[in-house]
């Protein structure tokens, strides 16, 4: 359709119609479409899609609202406003009408690129038309000139250059055919392109008119847009005056009320004066009832204080006289106990003159009164008991009897009362029982029955073991045997019974091996009586003992055995013990019959082969029965003792030294390491509580060298930790003695000073056999009383016990003595005076001399007045004190004075004349400083906006220990100290951050000190400074409130950044600015690991010019934060899985992590506070649990934060930084000022997020990978709703036509539930894509991010190199050919095989054969997709498997079977392989053959179409069966064509192939063949290798016919000769090859 034409027809009356555009773009369309299958240009333009929104339409809009406003009613209504000027125009222009000429525009500017692009086309071909035809030029030059060479080297006969430049001719003239197919395709390439562009230039003319016409349009626009502009200043204009006058109204109302309100202050003014004249009147009143009120109490203070004060004097005076009676009592005590001693030991030396054991005697005395004092005690506490007891009898009877008032519930009274009374009758039997009235007699016949030893060992043996015999009886005759027996039983009668006596022993070890031989006719209970049977022989030795023996060494003895038996006796040894069977070898020989006291002799040998004791007995056998001798084996031992086990220094002067001496002897064969330490338990010598010091060191060997020591004190010990002491002594099997103690008393215990009682020079070592070792033991009295020290003497051997010495002397105090040995000065600071008294004490009865001693040290701080002075007899003396620490005090007295923490100690002395050691005091003070310190020496504030202000924080600390107050006076109007304005207490050591806010008023220099008060009148001076200046740059608002915003969400605020430098700004806004105009370069600057993102952040303002910045606040949760919770939830997973006993307390302990609390204003910080260092996770840690942010651990972590997320509140400050204008040169950075940076201040709070991912641990980041083009991939999102209320989510729109999809809608979510989003992916294009859906909820929006990535598979084939052309075979055999596909692409795949010949849409039925007959068999290499077939229906092509899935990397085997059912060479079928996008991976055409033989022939030219004969084969009905019928030739063609180049002829080569099938169903396995008439061939230049040869089954042998032409060879004539061929196996067949040669100068 013509243009104009569609003008006029057009039905709105605007200048340019849409009809025209129509035809343009499909004009436009059509060409692309033919243009883009021959190439793609990603520069050009298309057509082919509706255009974007122009920005100009929004000016369009706003002028047609104000065109709506100035005119109403106007025109037909077909317009929204006038958008043209009247006198221009006569008629109203429409909106409508001005849209269409910006749409005319924009398609106008489309047609001028897509003529220039056509352009650009021609121009290209013909460049590329030019080139070719250059080519085309040079290749026939360099033809001619290879030609020209050749016949030169002809002429030469150079054979080897000829066939060189022959091969070169050869490769030119095929260049030059390709370049000359070039040519002709560029050609028509050029006319396409020349007719479109002259079609494109035929469309600009017809629209010229139109073009003309639109520029008109829009220069009338642009009138009309100026003159609106014009209008709109002048309406902006006024409404800026009516607001000026609106501004002055408001002004003069607000002085109005101004001035009201300070005639209304100065009227209260008044008012206050008069309250504050009358209110000091009563106060003066009640101040001075309230001076009268502390007057009062002050009086009846100091009558309370003298009142203390003569209470503690006759206190003091009390406890004199009690320690003067302290010790008289001491001194008889300790004469009466060395009274009772010398009564033992004439005693002792009384008994051993009658000759009588004296220490068995002792023993046993005391023995006996422990029993008896045991026995009354017991009985005294069983009287308490009852009467206890009947008190509660009492007691429930009267309960019974005021309950008796009241009626009977279930049993009558005269019951209940009798069952009592049965009660306590019963009790009260039981609590009377009657005890034995002389419990001494039976132990006195005891003793009197124990026989005395025979043995020849030494006294202190027989003394030890009667010992040990008076231990066992004195246990058997505890009191539990014959005090009554309790109700019931308890955990004391569980304790373990002390062994039998060790005749008990041997009667029942006898027993027993008289069972074990089985001879012995005494019964068992004649073996535990006492009095045994009297053995028929007597040994002598009675024990066989060796003693002290050596490992491998023999030992020999003799025994000799005596008949002591009233009758003749014979005697038979029978065996040795079972433990000494393996050392003890006895030489027995038969005595024969023995009389009455005759005797023989017995050799025992012992060969000792372990170290250890041995015990056993040697059987033997008599007439009168069995009886036994015992053997003893020891081996060598120690046996230490020492000549005195207790050492009584006496008394001695405090300060003098006495030493004693005392002699270790080691009795055994042993030698033995040996050490001497001290007991860190109290000594039992001399104490109504007697605690024996070997028990102790039995309880605790381990503090053998740790003592404990104290001076002259006491305690008291009640009965139940007695009673307990005693529980647990009793334990030990090692105690012999029991603790004692008295009803009613008090128990005393003192303890020691280890220092006074030391040990010489010799503490340990080794001592020998039978050797003897002196121990010196030291007495150094320093503390007046007495004192005691238990020593022992530990050994090596763990056999061994250890000895104890007692220890004991009394240490005299010196006659003058300080009273308070100890002055506590308590704290002290620097340069002030402290004053003490120092009172010395005598109690001796004459005067002394005293000299106060203070040590060089000390001299310029400490002053005792007088120096020197005499005291006289049994008086005190008064020395004062003056102590005034100077600053100097680290360095004069080091030895005394700790630095580090204040602490002062210093020894001070007193010389009495005449006495050994002088009186000694000690001087105890802390001594701090009173400074109070800042952190910084002077605060810059530096430069401050006068619109700003600064702060700083300054650390002011407290270097005393004691609490002071201080105060910021005199402060300057622009300073404001915070926090309590500059007041406060400052604790000991504490550090307070004070804020010095400065808030310059003017733009200069501020020079001030700030000076702080301390509560004892200190000034401390801070110097500061700073500068006011005013900021090139302006922020509309340097503070910013964000929303409350979700973990997760955003929130976004928008702030101006202005250039005021331009005079009119500066003198309206600014009034006293002076800057110099220049541009601006900002830049901000974000906190590290902040939340925050400003956009833009730098940028360049001109003068005048504003700039919109965007500030978002996105709050996640930190990294280290999930990293430490993730961390902790393995812990505790670990911990559970193994169980451990404590995983509470793990849990506890993990869940109390150490947050660092916020920066607080004003925060205390003690000085000796540590700081609690955070240390971070380990990333060993987390690399070795495999932590990642898509690990499950991780996602877990970040859930559980999430939900107990609460809140948080965070405050940044970001800097603004303005340079100084723009830089001098390019390449220059421009200079930045730091007083001309902005600071803006940010407030952001976090709360918890109401919407949370919980799937793919929590990632919001949902990612579908490589997805294959053309496949859909569904995935699943669940949302969950953690917040306490419901919500209603909306999701935003995806891209409609983008890959993405939502399938589901949005519902409604309670708390707690969850919500799944399925969303699709399916891309179209090989690109990565990505795009945000939002789900919003009233509190935030939750962004989900999409990901994916369209891709193509990548899959190959083998089928080129696995697969042969054409499988031959014979018929009914089966062909398995295999190929591998392999997949290559990073995904899974899947496939599918299909042959052509089982797809419905493959040609049957011989459709392709007719079309390839209709064709009239042009192209001999064309073959039909499905070939012959078999006859029964059947496929002759299998493929296995027919689909199936290939993963990254992996390979598949198919395998393609041939299978046929009769001969034909015409087999094909077309295999493809696609996958499920539809895409194909290859196309392989199937071809097989089926001779009629084993051996076949291939490689020749096809003499007919590939496909067999629709028509049968014809035989013939009637045979001729006399005749022979000679099998036909099978003919074959073979073309060779010789390439000529340059005059070179190059011989022409094909090959042949003679093949023989591998058949079950071939008779033969192998074949041969052979050529006939060979020499008329050669004659003809034709050569044939092999002539002949033999062909293996299932291989195929080569036959290479070469043709060279002869020198009568003429230009284009054809050389045909025939050659037979003749193949022989099962069947001979001979062929008939035609063998056709020409030469032809376009061969290859």
């Amino acid at each position: 359709m013509d243009l104009l034409e569609e003008l006029e027809c057009s039905p709105e009356g605007g200048s340019l119609k849409s009809g025209l555009f129509d035809v343009l773009l499909r004009s436009f369309d059509e060409t692309e479409e033919e243009e883009a299958e021959e190439e793609e240009e990603p520069e050009y333009v298309y057509f082919d899609e509706e255009p974007g929104p122009l920005p100009d339409l929004d000016w369009l809009l706003e002028l047609s609202d104000d065109s709506d406003v100035d005119v109403k009613g106007e025109g037909d209504g077909d317009g929204a406003g006038d958008l043209a000027p009247e006198a221009d125009n006569s008629r109203q222009r429409t909106f409508a009408e001005t849209a269409q000429m910006f749409k005319l525009r924009r398609k106008l500017d489309q047609l001028d690129s897509f003529h220039r692009q056509k352009e650009h086309d021609v121009q290209k071909a013909r460049e590329k038309l030019k080139i070719c035809r250059h080519n085309i030029g040079s290749c026939l030059e360099q033809k001619s000139q290879l030609e020209w060479e050749i016949e030169q080297e002809k002429a030469n006969d150079n054979s080897v250059a000829v066939f060189r430049l022959s091969t070169q001719h050869k490769l030119l003239c095929q260049n030059l055919q390709n370049e000359e197919e070039l040519e002709g395709q560029i050609h028509a390439e050029l006319k396409q392109h020349e007719m479109v562009l002259n079609e494109v230039e035929v469309k600009l003319g017809n629209v010229s008119a139109l073009r003309q016409e639109v520029e008109e349009e829009e220069q009338v626009f642009q009138v009309l847009k100026a003159q609106k502009a014009v209008t709109r200043l002048e309406q902006e204009r006024k409404v800026s005056q009516n607001r000026q006058r609106s501004m002055k109204l408001f002004m003069d109302e607000e002085a109005a009320k101004l001035k009201e309100e300070e005639i209304e202050c100065q009227r209260k003014t008044e008012e206050f004066q008069a309250n504050r004249k009358v209110a000091a009147k009563y106060l003066r009143q009640s101040n001075k009832r309230l001076h009268q009120q502390v007057a009062e109490k002050e009086q009846q203070n100091r009558e309370f204080i003298e009142r203390r004060i003569q209470a503690v004097e006759s206190l003091k005076s009390n406890i004199a006289a009690n320690q003067e009676s302290l010790r008289v009592q001491q001194r008889r005590a300790k004469k009466k106990v060395l009274k009772k001693e010398q009564d033992e030991r004439h005693l002792k030396a009384s008994l051993e003159a009658q000759g009588f054991n004296s220490f068995k005697h002792v023993y046993l005395k005391r023995q006996l009164e422990e029993t008896n004092r045991k026995q009354q005690e017991f009985e005294e506490s069983q009287k308490s008991k009852r009467l206890e007891i009947v008190a509660k009898i009492l007691q429930e009877e009267q309960l019974g009897k005021s309950r008796s008032k009241a009626p009977p519930s279930n049993l009558s009274s005269h019951d209940k009362f009798s069952s009592l009374r049965q009660g306590r009758e019963l009790l009260l039997s039981y609590l009377e029982p009657k005890l034995p009235s002389a419990p001494t007699s039976p132990t006195s016949r005891q003793y009197s029955t124990i026989p005395g030893s025979s043995s020849t060992s030494s006294d202190g043996e027989n003394f030890k073991m009667e010992m040990e015999e008076m231990d066992e009886i004195a246990h058997k005759s505890t009191p539990s045997d014959f005090l009554a027996e309790p109700e019931f039983s308890g955990l004391w009668e569980q304790e373990c019974k002390k062994p039998v006596l060790s005749s008990a022993k041997s009667e029942v070890k006898e027993a027993e091996s008289g069972m074990d031989s089985g001879t012995l006719t005494a019964t068992g209970k004649r073996i535990h009586e006492k009095d045994l049977k009297r053995p028929p022989f007597s040994s002598k030795p009675e024990v066989v003992l060796f003693k002290d023996f050596e490992v491998e060494k023999k030992y020999k003895k003799r025994i000799v055995l005596t008949n002591i038996s009233y009758t003749i006796n014979f005697c038979k040894f029978i065996k040795t013990s079972a433990a000494l069977k393996d050392f003890i070898s006895v030489n027995f020989q038969p005595p024969g019959s023995l009389s009455t006291g005759m005797s023989f002799e017995i050799l025992v040998i012992f060969h000792p082969l372990i170290n250890e004791d041995l015990e056993g007995e040697i059987y033997f056998e008599s007439t009168c029965g069995p009886f036994s001798v015992p053997v003893r084996c020891t081996i060598k031992k120690c046996s230490p003792e020492v000549d005195c086990q207790s050492i009584d220094f006496g008394s001695h002067v405090v300060g003098e030294s006495v030493s004693r001496t005392i002699t270790l002897t080691n009795n055994g064969a042993l030698a033995n390491f040996f050490s001497v330490g001290t007991s860190m338990h109290l000594s039992a010598a001399r104490r109504p509580v007697q605690m024996p010091s070997h028990e102790f060191a039995n309880t605790d060997p381990d503090n053998e060298n740790i003592t404990y020591s104290s001076h002259r004190s006491s305690f008291s010990l009640s009965l139940e930790e007695v009673l307990a002491k005693r529980q647990s002594f009793s334990t030990e099997p090692d105690i012999n003695s029991h603790l004692s103690f008295d009803m009613g008393t008090c128990v005393n215990l003192t303890f020691v000073d280890y220092c006074d009682i030391t040990l010489g020079n010799v503490r340990g070592g080794e001592i020998g056999p039978f050797q003897s070792i002196k121990l010196e033991i030291l007495f150094k009295p320093t503390v007046p009383g007495e004192t005691m020290m238990d020593f022992y003497i530990r050994f090596s051997d763990a056999n061994t016990k250890p000895i104890p010495i007692h220890v004991s002397g009394v240490a005299v105090s010196s006659p003058v003595w300080v009273i308070h040995p100890s002055i506590d000065l308590k704290i002290c600071t620097f340069d002030r005076l402290y004053q003490y008294t120092i009172v010395v004490q005598s109690r001796e009865n004459r005067a002394f001399k005293l000299t106060f001693d203070v040590c060089r040290e000390m001299r310029k701080h400490l002053q005792i007045i007088p120096k020197r002075g005499f005291i006289q007899a049994l008086s005190t003396f008064n020395a004062q004190l003056k102590f005034i620490p100077r600053q100097s005090l680290s360095k004069d007295a080091q030895k005394y004075f700790d630095s580090d923490t204040g602490v002062l100690e210093v020894p001070m002395t007193v010389q009495v004349a005449g006495q050994v050691l002088p009186a000694q005091y000690t001087i105890h003070a802390i001594v701090t400083s009173s400074d109070l310190q800042f952190d910084q020496i002077q605060v810059d504030f530096g430069h401050c906006s006068i619109y700003h202000f600064v702060r700083t924080t300054v650390c002011l600390t407290n270097r005393s220990i004691l609490p002071q107050d201080f105060g910021f006076v005199a402060v300057p109007e622009y300073i404001e100290v915070q926090p309590y304005d500059g007041f406060g207490t400052l604790l000991p050591q504490e550090t307070l951050e004070i804020d010095l806010i400065f808030r310059p008023k003017k733009p200069i220099e501020y020079n001030f000190q700030l000076r702080c008060k301390s509560g004892i009148d200190r000034d401390f001076v801070l110097p500061c400074r700073g500068v006011g200046f005013h900021p090139p740059l302006v922020l509309s608002h340097s503070l910013i409130q964000f929303r409350p915003t979700a973990v997760g969400d955003k929130s976004t605020a928008t702030i101006y950044l202005t250039n005021y430098q331009d005079k009119e700004a500066a003198t309206r806004l600014i009034k006293v600015i002076s800057a110099v105009e220049a541009p601006r370069l900002f830049c901000f600057s974000l906190p590290k690991d902040s939340d925050i993102s400003v956009s833009p952040s730098v940028g360049r303002l001109l003068p005048g010019e504003k700039c919109l910045v965007q500030v978002m606040f996105r709050p996640v949760l930190l990294e280290k934060t999930i990293t430490e919770e993730a961390l902790r939830l393995h812990r505790i997973a670990k911990a559970t899985s193994e169980k451990e006993p404590d995983v509470s307390k793990v849990t506890e302990h993990e869940m109390k992590r150490d947050i660092p609390a916020e920066h607080s204003r004003g925060r205390r910080t003690p000085g000796f506070a540590k700081k609690r260092e955070i240390s971070p996770p380990s990333s060993k840690s987390a690399e070795r649990i495999g932590l990642n942010p898509v690990s499950e651990l991780y996602g877990k972590a970040r859930d559980l934060l999430l939900r107990s997320f609460t809140q948080s509140y965070k405050e940044y400050i970001v800097r603004c930084f303005v340079s100084d204008g723009d830089p001098p040169e390019a390449n220059v950075q421009p200079t930045w000022s730091a007083i001309n940076t902005l600071h803006l201040k940010l407030e952001c709070p976090a709360v918890q997020p109401p919407l949370l991912v919980t799937s793919g641990n929590g990632n919001n980041v949902l990612d579908f990978r490589q997805v294959y083009i053309g496949s859909r991939v569904i995935e699943r999102l669940t949302v969950q709703n953690i917040s306490e209320e419901p919500v209603e989510p909306t999701s935003s729109l995806l891209d409609i036509y983008g890959p993405f999809s939502l399938l589901n809608a949005m519902r409604g979510l309670n708390p707690g539930e969850k919500h799944t989003l399925v969303l699709a992916f399916s891309p179209t294009l090989e690109k990565k894509y990505s795009e945000i859906l939002h789900v919003r909820v009233p509190k935030m929006v939750l962004e989900i991010i999409l990901r994916g990535e369209g891709a193509l598979p990548f899959v190959t084939s083998s089928h080129s190199r696995d697969l042969p052309n054409v499988v031959y075979a014979l018929e009914k055999d089966v062909v398995s050919q295999h190929f591998k596909l392999t997949n290559r692409s990073a995904e899974t795949v899947e496939y599918r095989v299909m042959l052509a010949s089982h797809s419905l849409n493959s040609p049957q039925h011989g459709l392709d054969r007719v079309a390839l007959l209709l064709d009239g068999h042009r192209d001999t290499q064309i073959h039909p997709a499905v070939g012959t077939q078999n006859y029964s229906g059947l496929s002759v092509f299998g493929v296995q498997p027919l689909e199936g899935s290939l993963a990254p990397g992996k390979k598949q085997d198919i395998a393609v079977t041939f299978q046929p059912d009769h001969s034909s060479l015409y087999y094909t079928d077309r295999l493809t392989i696609e996958l499920l996008n539809k895409c194909k991976i290859c196309e392989i055409d199937l071809k097989g053959a089926v001779p009629s033989h084993n051996m076949y022939v291939c490689g020749a030219d096809p003499l007919s179409i590939p496909i067999d004969s629709l028509l049968p084969d014809f035989t013939p009905l009637h045979p001729r069966l006399t005749e022979a019928v000679e099998t036909p030739c099978i003919p074959l063609l073979v073309t060779l064509v010789a390439s000529c180049k340059a005059g070179v002829i190059m011989p022409a080569v094909r090959e042949l192939q003679v093949g023989c099938i591998s058949s079950p169903h071939a008779d033969k396995k192998s074949g041969e063949f052979h050529w006939d008439d060979l020499a008329a061939v050669q004659q003809q230049g034709f050569y044939l290798e092999p002539a002949k040869g033999v062909v293996e089954a299932g291989s195929s042998c080569s036959v290479t016919i070469t043709w060279t032409p002869q020198s009568t060879y003429k230009a284009f004539e054809v050389v045909q000769v025939c050659v037979p061929l003749t193949v022989k196996s099962d069947e001979i067949t001979a062929y008939k090859v035609t063998l056709m040669a020409f030469v032809s100068s376009a061969a290859d």
